[in-house]
């Protein structure tokens, strides 16, 4: 999705506040040459009252008295520069600095985004993603099947826990493949523990560095903000509010729901819910939802009308082993 306004203006105020940074490096710059090398103020003096005659002389018509004023500055401008290396400064030290040379730090190249505001319009959507620290760690590099038995077997399914990860591994896989042209929602279920969660932040790493929005939430955050803000999704207002984690829950090019079950629930909740998995179907939104609930006990805990969404509109991931974090702890973290 397209940046929102007021995510554009907070790059552009990076940009602007860049650009009174250097401008004040500059202006430090001349003071301390003009202190140091007093010669270098007369010439910028005398330079600035030749370019303005020079100027009135264009605009009077007298295009063929400039030669001389030109000369007369190049010059000058040729005595400055060698006065700044004599005393061991850059020959460049005395002109504006920009953090990023492409786009002289105003974000475009002619009508383009510079690669340094592609850069920060990432930088952005990992911040407000509620996702930046744990990515690091957990991504598709680093998903690992050694936690998953290649001898347990679902006797449903004949395969193997190894199997059914790598089966899950090649869906998420496919999720990211496919974002852009074909939507899709994706519902990981499975006991405490199984990597579902990591499998999410997996897809979520892979969006965001391609400047997709992604937001997290745990089942419990997000109903904790939805029911702080006094917030509606039902109402036609919501996508207009404020908040900028209520704003994305509908909007967002995909939405997280991490651990749901583990929130209270409530007749509130649940009404969100549907109207959330419902809104976001409806405007093709994709989302994925987590669950440790087994899936005969969903209906009971939400509604058979939620159920019913999610079994017709997503595809049903499950993950099976030993509960991982245990896992862990029993080889030292590795």
């Amino acid at each position: 999705m397209p940046l929102q306004n007021y995510q554009y203006d907070k790059i552009m105020r990076e940009y602007s506040k860049t650009q009174s940074r250097n401008r004040r490096l500059l202006e430090e710059h001349k003071q301390e040459i003009y202190a140091k090398i007093p010669r270098i103020r007369e010439i910028d003096e005398e330079v600035a009252t030749l370019s303005t005659q020079k100027a009135r002389a264009l605009l009077s018509g007298q295009a063929s008295g400039t030669e001389d004023l030109k000369a007369a500055i190049s010059l000058l401008s040729q005595e400055r520069t060698a006065l700044l290396v004599c005393n061991s400064y850059p020959e460049d030290y005395l002109e504006l600095p920009y953090t990023c040379p492409l786009c002289q730090d105003t974000g475009y190249v002619g009508d383009k985004k510079c690669i340094c505001f592609k850069k920060a319009e990432i930088e952005l959507l990992y911040t407000q993603s509620n996702l930046k620290e744990i990515l690091k760690k957990e991504n598709f590099e680093h998903f690992s099947f050694d936690y998953y038995s290649d001898t347990m077997r679902n006797e449903a399914t004949g395969l193997t826990e190894r199997e059914t990860a790598k089966k899950a591994f090649d869906t998420a896989r496919n999720f990211v493949r496919t974002f852009d042209t074909c939507f899709e929602n994706l519902f990981l279920y499975g006991d405490t523990g199984v990597g579902k969660t990591f499998l999410s932040h997996c897809i979520a790493q892979e969006l965001l560095d391609t400047a997709h929005c992604v937001m997290y939430f745990s089942a419990f955050d997000l109903f904790d903000l939805l029911a702080e803000k006094g917030t509606d999704i039902a109402d036609s207002k919501f996508s207009r509010e404020k908040n900028e984690g209520a704003e994305f829950i509908l909007d967002s090019d995909l939405l997280i729901i991490d651990d749901l079950g583990t929130e209270l629930t409530n007749s509130f909740v649940s009404s969100q819910l549907f109207l959330c998995i419902n809104e976001r179907i409806m405007r093709r939104k994709s989302t994925i939802i987590s669950t440790n609930l087994k899936l005969e006990n969903f209906s009971d805990t939400y509604s058979e009308r939620t159920f019913s969404r999610i079994a017709s509109n997503y595809r049903m991931v499950k993950l099976e082993a030993k509960d991982i974090r245990i896992q862990k702890i029993f080889l030292g973290g590795k």
